[in-house]
């Protein structure tokens, strides 16, 4: 299996990476924030799960090796495959993942798209013990944002983890509202503001 990739990103999508590994372009699936991390032509390092189906390959990165053992972990709940799990790590990092399954709180973990009020139980019943102390990483520099681009970006990331296209752009012109003339930092602090608001 491959447990990481080091190299190039020759293309850097919406919730993807392809990275050039010695000449070989590796499509790697990632959350929206580790994308939006990431620069076209930089040096980028994933760690990474594979999932092997009878009809296909699939290679999951992630900016720290926490995060894929969360992502895996998550793929033994019942119910639970890589959709849903990238999506669970979409929305919540490891750590605030752990909090809401050891305070069984339900409420949060319903926030993320696909998972229901059935799911986020057995979610929280299944990992309860289970979910380690998970240290943070990134596997690139932050993406500055323009003053308007990132509206953009942010809207597609998130119509990419399920929500509509109406609740995607509600929620950035929230943000934008909130940030006045101000660009958010980065993408991925945008991003995570947006999704903010769509819980309230």
């Amino acid at each position: 299996m491959i447990a990481s990739v080091r190299g190039r990103a020759s293309h850097v999508g919406l919730d993807r990476i392809v990275v050039d590994v010695h000449g070989v372009g590796l499509l790697v699936h990632t959350p929206p924030a580790v994308a939006a991390g990431c620069r076209h032509g930089a040096e980028v390092e994933l760690a990474t799960s594979m999932i092997v189906r009878e009809d296909s390959m699939t290679l999951y990165g992630f900016a720290a090796a926490g995060e894929r053992d969360t992502f895996d972990l998550a793929q033994t709940v019942t119910g639970v495959g890589p959709r849903v799990a990238m999506a669970l790590l979409s929305v919540l990092s490891p750590e605030e993942l752990a909090a809401a399954v050891a305070a069984d709180d339900i409420t949060t973990l319903t926030k993320v798209p696909g998972i229901g009020k059935k799911g986020a139980e057995r979610i929280a019943l299944e990992l309860r013990g289970k979910l380690p102390d998970v240290p943070g990483g990134s596997a690139a520099a932050p993406a500055a944002t323009s003053r308007t681009g990132w509206q953009e970006q942010v809207t597609e990331a998130l119509v990419g983890l399920g929500y509509s296209s109406k609740q995607s752009a509600d929620a950035v012109s929230t943000v934008a509202g909130e940030a006045g003339d101000a660009a958010p930092a980065d993408i991925s602090t945008a991003l995570k503001a947006a999704l903010q608001v769509l819980a309230r």
